[in-house]
């Protein structure tokens, strides 16, 4: 049952002594490669610590929605979650320069920009009581749309998807009317006329089966962003140091598989949508000059915002 409010206690296993069970509540659908990877995670540490402490996932918002994982993990109603880093962006930009049009646009920059974004994310998870354990991007995000966009002015009037505030204000100045959805509610959208079009990634789009409502996809590449885990700091110190160390050692190795894994897909899942019948197509040079306008005018707009800490971010990563 959703929303049930979990003392310490319940996570402590009855049939065993020291043994636990954590339950950890994802966003995204069993096929999603973050999911997916997230499993490998559970089972890893389920097996460097001889079923010491079994994680137990929850998929597609089954146990909480997406935007209240993180607070489920900061209240420890759960002691680990994932969630996607941008949304919390309203607290801190720092936590959506990965969002940002155009900052970061390969995998080689999204490692870069990472590095720059880990410690100044970490600090500020702790002063929530979070410890991040790894962070994994979806590929990078393309256009899909009923017919070729050959120009931004072709996203007039659409009604688009939104995901994060960075979205709402791209398609915004896009002159099209943001609307968010989550991604298990992207068909229903499109199938309803709540939503027109939207930018995501390859991945999104086969797990949502696009073909079914859109006709074009073109891979425009205007973000990386992420996902992330984390745990409830207090309820990591309660493990003792050999299944801490056994969490952090998984939790290394899915941070690098889940990089391997995004990149994978990236074009498995693009041939995919060319194979269901979507048209893929490179996208005019006249669409990106107008998209990477756009992304200037947002950088501008969140360098006004920024924090310091935000700005410590794109610093390390300029320089």
């Amino acid at each position: 049952m959703k929303h049930v409010l979990f003392g310490a206690a319940a996570f402590v296993c009855a049939t065993a002594a020291n043994a636990q069970s954590w339950d950890m509540p994802t966003p995204y659908g069993d096929s999603t490669f973050h999911t997916q990877n997230i499993a490998q995670f559970a089972d890893d540490v389920r097996a460097a610590t001889d079923n010491g402490l079994d994680i137990t996932l929850h998929s597609a918002g089954s146990l909480f929605p997406h935007a209240e994982i993180k607070g489920a993990v900061r209240n420890r109603q759960v002691p680990i979650g994932e969630f996607f880093l941008s949304r919390l962006s309203n607290e801190d930009l720092a936590y959506g320069v990965d969002s940002q049009p155009f900052v970061a646009t390969s995998y080689e920059d999204a490692q870069r920009l990472w590095a720059a974004q880990e410690p100044v994310i970490t600090e500020l998870l702790a002063e929530q009581g979070l410890l991040p354990l790894f962070s994994v991007p979806w590929p990078a995000q393309g256009l899909y749309t009923n017919g070729e966009i050959a120009t931004v002015d072709d996203l007039n009037g659409l009604r688009f998807r939104a995901y994060n505030a960075a979205l709402e204000e791209f398609a915004t100045l896009a002159g099209a009317a943001p609307v968010q959805v989550e991604a298990s509610n992207i068909p229903q959208a499109f199938s309803t006329g709540q939503v027109d079009a939207m930018i995501t990634s390859p991945s999104t789009g086969v797990n949502s089966t696009a073909w079914d409502f859109v006709t074009h996809y073109t891979p425009i590449n205007a973000w990386v962003p992420k996902n992330i885990v984390v745990v409830n700091q207090r309820l990591f110190d309660g493990l003792d140091a050999d299944t801490q160390e056994a969490v952090l050692a998984a939790a290394e190795a899915a941070e690098a598989r889940g990089w391997e894994m995004s990149a994978a897909e990236a074009d498995s899942m693009t041939a995919a949508l060319a194979d269901n019948g979507i048209t893929v197509y490179e996208p005019s040079a006249e669409l990106i000059e107008g998209l990477q306008a756009i992304g200037e005018t947002m950088l501008g707009t969140w360098d006004a915002a920024a924090s310091d800490s935000a700005r410590t971010v794109l610093n390390a990563y300029n320089n």
